[in-house]
């Protein structure tokens, strides 16, 4: 499953500077678990970016305004991947009338979803293969500025 090898990819070399390796495995552990991948996918959209036909970058939502799942490949990592993907995430879910957006940002997402318009909502502890891991709920109102109007965060 390419998307599952994508995201593997990116962790695995894009988040070494910000985990332990014993985190890195436990989030990204190889070979993926494809089953819990087709799983995850279940119910989600997911728009992929393609540079050259090569998988440059994934982006899964779902119609509430979750933002589950943002990442890129590392070859293609900050040359405008994940802005170009979210801006076609937010316009879809605006045209349909989604107030705000949410998701569960890692210590490596925070700083685009910051950039985003997102603010933090609270800093949140999850465990992932005897792993704990720190990320941070974060909403965008969209139309209006961010005040307190953010759903509870996914856990």
């Amino acid at each position: 499953m390419p998307i599952a090898e994508l995201f593997t990819a990116s962790i695995r070399t894009l988040a070494v500077g910000s985990y332990s390796p014993a985190q890195i495995e436990a989030w990204a552990p190889q070979p993926p678990d494809l089953a819990g991948w087709r799983e995850r996918l279940q119910g989600r959209t997911t728009l992929i970016a393609t540079i050259s036909s090569d998988l440059a970058g994934f982006l899964s939502y779902e119609d509430d305004g979750h933002i589950d799942l943002l990442y890129t490949a590392p070859a293609h990592a900050r040359c405008g991947v994940a802005s170009a993907l979210y801006d076609a995430v937010q316009a879809r879910l605006a045209a349909v009338g989604v107030a705000v957006l949410f998701t569960e940002a890692s210590l490596i997402a925070e700083p685009f979803f910051s950039r985003q318009g997102f603010r933090i909502v609270e800093a949140q502890s999850v465990t992932r293969g005897g792993q704990v891991f720190q990320r941070y709920a974060m909403a965008k109102r969209l139309g209006a500025q961010n005040h307190d109007a953010a759903p509870a965060a996914r856990r």
